[in-house]
């Protein structure tokens, strides 16, 4: 992939968490990063789970290494469009954290174009506040999640907030941002 095409899948990646993730307040702690510029995002298109997770090693050792990036995305153009096969990565990806003595320090969170949740049904509009452009690994520090999450009252309420948003506007508005993104 070029250079041109990674700017501008970050470029949509951005939007898109500007949009929808802040825009709908889904995380109620993006906004601080977005605006204090400690958000790190790393295309790789067409990956395997091999290069995938060779990746996340990397970006994790860069996370090490770089203590103003807060947050980071692993963002996966053009690769694991089946939902089940992007589940299997996540899950390799948890145990990578795990193997390399990661856990704890680094959490990761997952978002996909196809995102249902479990017990849910594919057009359920609370699915929208995990579904992205395309599939990616969010990493996020662990101490700066618990202060954060420490520091928020009723933290707990978010997800139901969050689900009675998406609901409230409906389906065909939450796709349409989606897609707005792009």
């Amino acid at each position: 992939m070029n250079a041109p095409d990674i700017e501008i899948i970050i470029t949509q990646t951005k939007k898109w968490i500007t949009d929808v993730v802040v825009g709908c307040n889904f995380c109620p702690f993006a906004a601080k990063e977005l605006k204090r510029n400690t958000v790190h995002y790393k295309v790789l298109a067409n990956a395997t789970a091999i290069t995938a997770l060779e990746a996340v090693l990397a970006l994790l050792r860069h996370l090490d290494d770089n203590d103003n990036i807060e947050t980071s995305f692993l963002i996966l153009p053009g690769s694991f469009p089946l939902f089940d096969a992007y589940l299997d990565l996540v899950d390799l990806a948890e145990k990578l954290l795990a193997k390399e003595n990661y856990e704890g320090i680094y959490q990761v969170a997952s978002f996909h174009p196809q995102y249902i949740f479990a017990g849910s049904r594919d057009n359920d509009p609370s699915n929208y506040t995990n579904r992205s452009p395309y599939a990616m690994l969010h990493f996020l520090r662990e101490d700066s999640v618990s202060k954060a999450v420490d520091s928020y009252p009723a933290i707990n309420k978010v997800p139901e907030r969050n689900i009675a948003f998406t609901r409230e506007k409906g389906l065909r508005y939450m796709q349409q941002l989606l897609a707005d993104s792009l």
